[in-house]
């Protein structure tokens, strides 16, 4: 859960308390048992984030009552 979704829910301190021991406990699993934190990487972030921006359009243009359609590319 996202730290605003829950700070709107419960309040900012205990979104922050929650949030920290997420991260605490992710830590320490990865100490114990000795699993290697790989990066995805910025490319990972921007697709991930251009996937969810096109969903978000997609969803908005159905409730005005239109289709989206992906356009071919000229060059």
């Amino acid at each position: 859960m996202r730290d605003r979704t829950l700070a709107a829910r419960v309040g900012k301190a205990k979104a922050v308390t929650a949030t920290a021991r997420k991260i605490a406990v992710l830590f320490y699993n990865a100490m114990r048992f000795g699993i290697d934190y790989r990066d995805p990487g910025a490319d990972y972030y921007e697709s991930a984030y251009r996937e969810r921006v096109v969903k978000q359009l997609h969803r908005r243009a159905a409730d005005f009552g239109f289709e989206l359609q992906a356009i071919k590319s000229v060059s």
